[in-house]
Parts: C-alpha cells; structure tokens; sequence
C-alpha cells in the first residue's frame, strides 16, 4: 500500500527540493470552517513565498496522501470534526474501511517519512499530560519522534502539558530538542518556559548540519526544532496559564479523556480568551512554516 502524493510533490523529491509536510487536524479539529481552510492555504502559501514545496498530508477513502489538493483541503475544512483523529494506532482501521482521516502530529511524521520527506511544520506536539503519574496519558507523538526520520519544527509542545515531563521522555528517546535562537523551550503561546533546550542554534545553516548529521550518522528518529512565538503574538504567561488550569478543571469535572482532551482544551482556552489564543496558535504555526522552510532549503543545498 503506497503513499499517493501529488504532482508538485513528486517532482520536489525527485529533484531534491525542499518539501514540507503539514498535518491535516489543524484543519479538521483546529478551527471552524472556512477559517480551517483559509489557514491551511496561507500555509502552504508562506512555504512556497519561501521556496518551499508544501505537503498537507491525511488519509482521503483510505488512501494516504501526502500533498493534498485545495479542493482536498476544502472538503476536509466542510467536514471537520466529522473526520476522526488519526494515530498510529488508528491507521490500520481507517486504510481498512476505506475512510477518511485527519493526521496528527504522530500520523503526520509516519506517512511523511514513508514519501521521503524529511520535515514538518506545525504548532506544537504532544507530550505529557498533566496527571499522567496517574493516567499514563502520554501522547504518541513522543513515541515517534524517538522513531521515525523527520524533523520537525514546532513551538514546543503544546501548554497544557506538564513539559518537564515532556522534555524528560524526549531525553529518554533520544530526540535532540533544539532552540531557534533560544536555549529556553518556548511554551507555544509564550516564547519563555525556564526550561533548558538541549542546544541552541542560531541560524538556518546550523540546524541543518545538526539533521545532516544524525541522518548521515544513522541515528534513527526525529530531530525537533522548537521556535518561539513571535513577541508581538507572544501572551501573558501568568494569564494563559491560569486559563490553561481553569479549562483542565472543567475537562476533568466533565470525565473527558484520551484524545479528546486536546481538542476540548484548545477550543475551551479560545473561548475564555475570547479568540486570543487561537489568533496566537495560527500566527505561529505561521513563524513556524517560514522557519522550517528556510532550514529545509539550507539542508537541501
């Protein structure tokens, strides 16, 4: 069973471009239609202003796709929540009944490495969640990152985990956690954590000697680069964090668990902050697309 991608991809890798992956729950989880859809292809549209081949990647009636049309993109933005979450686990179901599905950060790393391509952009991963000494409720994109050869470029891991926890289980894996211009983790609505990143890179040329390498080394797994927020979208630590702590209180009044805890965290956190934290999330998924795509072009020369 193939990855199907599309023209413009297959073309990039052929030629050795740099190609960039992007996962597809942001659309169908992250926000409401046509603001889902409109983000996507602002995306895919700041990659290519950076000489960057874009590569939303899901799975369309059981097919993986690596680089989805816009009318492909469209159709996820309409059905939204109505496409499942897509984790490793879930790929098998899914390719089986011939469904759709939207990619996270794990699946997304999966079906990129499996067309060849080397890194992805997105808002943050998963990680630790908060409590899981107790619920041992760890997100699979840890597991992947330790595995699968792709780089991605993110920042941080998302706020309402426990992050040193999360950094730990990176440690553990092996994953180099690296800071654009930082050595401090940015919390992904906040450029600050007092977290220390295993290194700090201070420019595209020297993050892509570090991928070059670990893949030229034969170190199996991901590398991941972690670049803050910009200032300007940057919000208040202490306010979003008292935010966070209120919505987690709410999830856990209400018994919600495993998967959906995302998805109910970040939309509750956007309601409370009337917007702002989803205005926030975009624009640095946006710093993020320019950034991973000035590095990809720097590995590829």
């Amino acid at each position: 069973m193939k990855v199907r991608t599309n023209e413009e991809v297959s073309k990039a890798l052929a030629e050795h471009k740099p190609v960039i992956a992007l996962e597809s729950t942001i659309i169908s989880h992250g926000m409401p239609y046509p603001q889902n859809v409109e983000t996507a292809l602002k995306v895919e549209a700041i990659i290519r202003e950076h000489g960057g081949v874009p590569a939303t990647v899901g799975i369309i009636d059981g097919e993986a796709v690596v680089g989805m049309t816009p009318e492909e993109i469209e159709e996820f933005g309409k059905r939204g929540l109505g496409i499942p979450k897509v984790s490793r686990r879930d790929i098998p179901v899914i390719l089986a009944n011939k469904s759709w599905g939207a990619s996270t950060v794990a699946t997304t790393m999966i079906l990129a490495a499996k067309a060849g391509v080397e890194f992805f952009v997105t808002g943050g991963i998963g990680g630790v969640h908060r409590g899981a000494e107790t619920t041992f409720d760890i997100s699979a994109d840890l597991e992947e990152l330790g595995n699968t050869n792709v780089t991605v470029i993110c920042a941080g891991a998302k706020a309402i985990l426990d992050l040193p926890k999360t950094l730990e289980i990176l440690e553990t894996k092996g994953v180099p956690v690296l800071g654009f211009q930082t050595d401090e983790l940015p919390a992904f609505y906040t450029r600050k954590s007092e977290l220390k990143v295993d290194h700090k890179v201070e420019s595209y040329s020297e993050a892509a000697e570090i991928i070059r390498a670990k893949r030229e080394f034969g170190l199996d797994g991901g590398v991941l680069i972690t670049n803050p927020i910009p200032e300007e979208y940057s919000m208040d630590a202490d306010a979003i964090n008292a935010v966070i702590d209120s919505a987690i209180k709410e999830m856990d009044e209400k018994g919600i668990k495993g998967k959906e805890c995302t998805p109910f965290l970040l939309a509750k956190i956007a309601e409370i902050t009337g917007g702002k934290s989803l205005e926030s999330n975009i624009q640095l998924v946006f710093n993020n697309a320019a950034v991973g795509t000035e590095i990809a072009k720097e590995y590829y020369k």
